[in-house]
């Protein structure tokens, strides 16, 4: 035994497990009377934020959810879902929030897959729940809540979120974590091959991650940040725990439009901002009459497609400072981000859009971010030209997936999260995607499972082959069009083939555009995907 083991173990007193459970108590304990959390015309201090964290997780405890329990939201940015991010885990509970632009048949299957115990929905989200409920076999328990904003609603489900709320103790006191390891948070994939794969985060990962974006985000203390970004898009990117470790103002939007993000930077003063490229896009081409420039700078971390070079010198008119991350709901949201070197301030705005649209280096909780030959492992040469598949490893990585073991070990092959993405390395070490090997189509920050939507068009009793790629789009980044053979005699039209898919589908998914024809295949029956996206690219 090393002179450096015997006698010096782990104690209570100086070792516990990494967890963000403690981050609401530090900021209500240093910064009680702060402005936590805006909505509706409404502000709640950080003790008041603390408090009502607090008595959700006496109340969820009263109902009989313990740790390893599943607790699934269905709801926009209101202060109920960020509350969850903290009364959910303080209690050992997993928290499951759900993409808000789902179909009720998804829900109902991750309400089935997570084994969900109790189910909160917001009220403009009630009739999906519905469906949701009709298709599930697990019948969880039933919360709901009013909104300011939608007035009056009917009642919803099981008990009110507020009664709960009002009759729990806000002295409560949590049993606490003692596995950094314990899951903390449940994500669903888009599902690339099929159903959504449940990504599992642990609270190490989700401490580090709120640790991480005080760098990577470029926080200062006491930020101010708008939720324009999903907080079900991998629990915030992390943000609901790192704005609240840092004190911040927590400003939820229910509903975006660029009148309600112009008006909340000037109301609240924001400095922080994440989201799609597609906020970007929503920005620059406001009303003249709504659109103007911030007095001071405001910081915008945008993940999916790099902004090009116009869209960044339109929102550095307006004061914005934007910065591209890069990143999967497998590590926590961003991974690495394209780190910006002072010296490149000089070069052309081109130049500089050039630089901003790679993917960049590893965040600093995150052990490697690199490209490698997936077939050998080894590393590609830093030239800017061979391509290999982007791996990573580190503690800001999930646990894996839920209930899919083969899945997780496909993942995780060789030491190396795969991420399916291919890239090059640049001289200077700098990661940039060149492709999507899983054929994924992010649209306005969401992701699309080509395989999901031609699952859909096969579907179509005229349709006898079918195949989707990409296509660019002025607003939402990337859309969804379909190439369809039809049947010998049939005389399906775009709209009538559109409008199925929109039936079965969240619309999103939908195809804004299908071109007819056969479809280009290898001489094993494989579609020539690359082709289809090189007609798409040229208008043909």
């Amino acid at each position: 035994m090393s002179i450096y083991e015997e006698g010096l173990h782990k104690r209570p007193a100086n070792h516990a497990p990494l967890t963000p459970n403690g981050f609401i108590g530090w900021a209500a304990r240093v910064f009680p009377d702060r402005p936590a959390v805006a909505y509706a015309g409404r502000t709640w201090s950080y003790r008041q934020f603390r408090d009502r964290c607090y008595r959700l997780a006496h109340a969820l405890h009263r109902l009989g959810v313990g740790p390893g329990d599943t607790v699934t939201v269905l709801a926009p940015n209101t202060p109920q879902l960020l509350e969850c991010h903290f009364g959910v885990p303080l209690i050992g509970a997993v928290l499951n929030a759900v993409n808000a632009r789902l179909d009720g048949p998804t829900v109902g299957f991750i309400l089935d897959h997570a084994e969900s115990k109790v189910f909160l929905v917001d009220p403009e989200l009630v009739p999906t729940a519905r469906t949701a409920l009709e298709t599930a076999t697990n019948k969880p328990i039933l919360l709901s809540y009013q909104d300011a904003l939608l007035g009056e609603t009917d009642p919803f489900g099981d008990q009110d979120y507020e009664s709960l709320i009002a009759a729990a103790d806000p002295t409560f006191t949590p049993p606490p974590i003692e596995d950094e390891w314990q899951a903390i948070a449940l994500n669903y994939t888009s599902g690339t091959t099929g159903d959504p794969k449940g990504v599992v985060y642990h609270h190490r990962g989700a401490y580090l991650v709120g640790i991480n974006n005080q760098f990577g985000f470029r926080l200062d203390p006491l930020p101010t940040y708008l939720w324009t970004l999903p907080m079900f898009h991998c629990n915030g990117w992390g943000n609901t725990w790192a704005i609240t470790k840092l004190a911040g103002l927590h400003v939820c939007l229910r509903a975006l439009s660029a009148k309600a993000i112009f008006e909340a930077i000037d109301a609240h003063q924001v400095t922080h901002m994440s989201g799609a490229p597609v906020i970007l896009t929503m920005l620059i081409n406001a009303p003249e009459e709504q659109r103007r420039k911030s007095e001071h700078t405001v910081h915008y971390t945008v993940g999916g497609a790099p902004p090009p070079a116009a869209v960044l010198e339109k929102m550095a008119a307006l004061n914005f400072n934007v910065t591209h991350q890069y990143g999967l709901t497998e590590t926590y949201g961003p991974a690495g981000g394209c780190e910006w070197n002072p010296a490149w301030d000089a070069l052309p705005i081109a130049e500089q859009a050039e630089k901003k649209k790679r993917q960049g280096v590893p965040n600093h909780t995150l052990e490697e971010m690199t490209v490698l030959d997936p077939e050998r492992m080894t590393p590609t040469q830093a030239d800017a030209a061979q391509m290999g598949e982007i791996m990573m490893r580190g503690n800001t990585i999930m646990k894996g997936y839920l209930k899919n073991p083969a899945a997780t070990e496909a993942a995780f092959k060789d030491g190396w999260f795969h991420s399916g993405d291919l890239g090059v390395l640049h001289p200077d070490r700098y990661v940039e995607l060149r492709d999507r090997s899983k054929d994924i189509i992010i649209s306005g920050g969401e992701n699309i499972s080509s395989l999901e939507v031609e699952g859909v068009l096969f579907r179509h009793p005229d349709v006898l082959e079918a195949a989707i790629v990409a296509a660019p789009h002025e607003k939402w980044g990337e859309t969804p069009v379909a190439f369809v053979t039809l049947k010998d005699g049939a005389e399906a039209t775009e709209a009538e083939i559109i409008q199925w898919c929109r039936d079965r589908l969240a619309h999103f998914k939908a195809p804004t555009c299908i071109l007819f024809g056969p479809l280009p295949k290898t001489s094993t029956g494989k579609v020539r995907k690359g082709e289809l996206r090189e007609r798409v690219a040229s208008g043909g």
